[in-house]
């Protein structure tokens, strides 16, 4: 506290200086003495209050303003949210001051607020002995100087999420809610590291990406892969093969011979004039025609063979000599005037001798499975290889050929109860306890199939139906009618892991919307990542270099409510078939979903976790409000609204305090 002091009444310094032995004068001025002492404890009291109060508003001023800094660093808008702080904090008029400033500035590359504010208190009392005010000044100032954090962001990657704002589809990707969304992560990394520079703290970044599933499975892997399954049993389909018996030829039997003769066709030539004798009565032509000639030969034989199989299946060899041989033959032949003559025409034909051999076939008769339709119902599979990421081949093709599946890392989730209710609290923990799949906890156990994760096989997986059209799911475990389902799997989780931007930058721009919006198994995943005493607990607890405590943060980012399917394939297998979560396989279903998500927030708050929510083009639920720890929730209508809900966690992540 600064002060002036006016100089001391002249009357007062003549009293003081008069050597007189003045009884009254002595006792006047004791009494004059003794009135400034109280009367300035007064003022000094005051302005000690006072003083106080500056202080207060100018550490609330410069809070708000390093608050308010954005991508413009300190710009005007950050100076009026200090200014408007310290104003409604310290109300010059009832505080009975004057002359009060404030004034901010920024350093260390923006990191730092500082602010000086200024009054003058005037004084009551101790301006009768020429102290008329005090002018107080005092100094403050804020900054980000993070301590270390984990923060595990758990992001809606549904399809929505390719819509625009507005919810239409487009082919921008500019407009779509999920570039917005890259957009303001990578502004939320900036701002952290922004705060962590220069100093030795630790943050370290974990995803889990979520629509109706979520990619863990190698996550798992890499623990155990005890904690998958060996063999599940999954809503499928069957090939159904028919028996049929087919002869194959292996051979023949010995020749059997014989032979035959033949001729050919006759090959009947031109009619020429014999002669040109003509005769006037046909009998006299006749009488005079010549007899017709034998066959002769005429050339030498050709031959040939040939084998074909006959009706009977036979193998016939056939060889033939054929003979050429000719003859002539005669008429008689009337011409118009009424005259005959004789006339002559050469005749041709072939005289063939053929030799048979005929052999007998020989088969062997065999068994063949020939496809007949498909059986779609439950089928057991092993999926020792399938998780371990081999290529396995399932009869999932064209009548019932083979197809190479290759897992991508979703999972099933361990088992649950079927109910309507859930609670968690810190002392007695899950209830049930056997709902596996809520326990953000678990470990399982490898003995245990109920406790322990299953491979996604969407290749596998088919819903049945009551006919072909497939518009009506069956109740039958058994159909001869069924569709292929639909299932979706993001973009692999990631542990906690300290990140460069480039890095960081490069898991944002990988993330692709598809699927329905599961916010419980977002969460769950989401929980597991960021629980020391879970399954990543190696993970989480590994201690930072400094030695220091360690905050711990989800943000959970959606831009819609739940949706849940009852065929699609998901985290808890086909709904209408499996009903691991209700008792029909819809009723109900999105409400179910809805409680073993807030069960899930309750664990993860419960474990000191920070857990931020952001509702991006959506309402803001009761739910979600609900699932959210205290003044942590966001409603986001606009990419700027995402990417300020982002740096306002950003800034309470970067633990935003005050440094003098």
């Amino acid at each position: 506290m600064k002060h002036r002091a006016d100089p001391m009444p002249q009357g007062v310094l003549r009293l003081l200086n008069d050597k007189r032995g003045n009884i009254m004068p002595i006792a006047a001025i004791g009494m004059i003495a003794m009135a400034g002492m109280v009367g300035g404890g007064v003022d000094i009291s005051r302005a000690y209050m006072v003083q106080n109060r500056l202080q207060n508003a100018c550490d609330s001023g410069v809070l708000a303003g390093r608050r308010a800094i954005s991508d413009d660093g300190f710009n005007t808008a950050a100076k009026n949210q200090a200014e408007d702080y310290f104003d409604t904090n310290f109300n010059q008029a009832n505080e009975g001051t004057r002359n009060t400033s404030f004034v901010t500035t920024s350093a260390q590359n923006d990191n730092r607020v500082n602010g000086v504010a200024k009054t003058t208190v005037d004084t009551v009392v101790m301006n009768l002995f020429g102290f008329s005010k005090l002018d107080l000044s005092v100094n403050c100032s804020a900054s980000m100087s993070i301590g270390n954090s984990d923060v595990v962001m758990v992001l809606d990657n549904t399809g929505s999420m390719d819509w625009t704002l507005s919810g239409a589809t487009t082919s921008d990707d500019s407009q779509k809610r999920i570039t917005h969304l890259k957009t303001a992560m990578k502004n939320f990394y900036d701002t952290v590291e922004a705060s962590r520079s220069g100093t030795n703290a630790r943050v370290r970044y974990g995803f889990v990406p979520y629509s109706t599933s979520a990619n863990v499975g190698k996550l798992i892997t890499d623990v155990s892969p005890a904690y998958l399954v060996e063999n599940w049993t999954y809503q499928s389909r069957e090939p159904q093969f028919t028996t049929e018996e087919n002869q194959t030829l292996v051979g023949y039997e010995a020749p059997v011979y014989s032979s035959e003769t033949s001729y050919s066709d006759i090959d009947y030539g031109n009619w020429f004039f014999n002669s040109s004798t003509r005769y006037a009565k046909s009998k006299d032509c006749q009488d005079a025609l010549p007899s017709n000639t034998a066959w002769t030969n005429n050339g030498g034989t050709t031959s040939s063979t040939l084998t074909e199989i006959n009706s009977s299946g036979q193998r016939v060899t056939s060889t033939t000599v054929s003979q050429p041989q000719k003859r002539t033959i005669y008429d008689c032949y009337r011409q118009s005037r009424g005259k005959y003559y004789i006339i002559r025409q050469n005749q041709e034909r072939d005289f063939n001798d053929t030799d048979y051999a005929i052999e007998d076939p020989i088969y062997t008769t065999t068994s063949v499975s020939v496809f007949d339709k498909w059986e779609y119902k439950e089928v057991s599979y092993n999926v020792a290889a399938y998780r371990a990421g081999t290529a396995v081949n399932v009869p999932m093709g064209t009548d019932g050929s083979n197809v190479a599946t290759t897992w991508k890392g979703c999972v099933e989730e361990a088992s649950t109860k079927e109910q309507d209710n859930f609670h968690y609290s810190k002392n007695s923990g899950l209830d049930p306890s056997d709902a596996y799949d809520l326990d953000i906890d678990l470990i399982p156990d490898s003995s245990d199939d109920d406790t322990r994760w299953r491979p996604l096989w969407p290749e596998v997986s088919y819903y049945r139906t009551t006919d072909s059209s497939g518009r009506y799911y069956s109740a039958s475990p058994r159909s001869d009618y069924g569709t292929k389902t639909y299932a979706a799997c993001p973009v692999e989780a990631q542990l906690l892991t300290e990140m460069s931007e480039s890095e960081f930058d490069a898991y944002a721009d990988s993330l692709q919307p598809e699927g329905s919006t599961y916010h419980d198994i977002g969460m769950i995943w989401g929980g597991r990542l960021s629980s020391p005493e879970g399954v990543f607990s190696a993970n989480v607890t590994a201690a930072p270099a400094n030695g220091s405590a360690v905050s711990r943060h989800i943000i959970f980012m959606t831009d819609g409510q739940m949706s849940t399917s009852s065929g699609a394939y998901t985290a808890y297998g086909i709904e209408w078939h499996d009903r691991r979560v209700t008792a029909n396989g819809y009723a109900d279903q999105n409400r179910r979903h809805a409680k073993r998500f807030l069960t899930v927030c309750e664990q993860a708050k419960a474990k000191g976790i920070r857990v931020w929510v952001i509702a991006f083009a959506s309402a803001l639920t009761t739910d979600l409000e609900t699932c959210a720890s205290t003044d942590s929730a966001f409603p986001a209508a606009s990419a700027s609204q995402l990417n300020a809900a982002f740096q306002e966690i950003a800034k309470n992540v970067g633990e935003l305090r005050v440094v003098q």
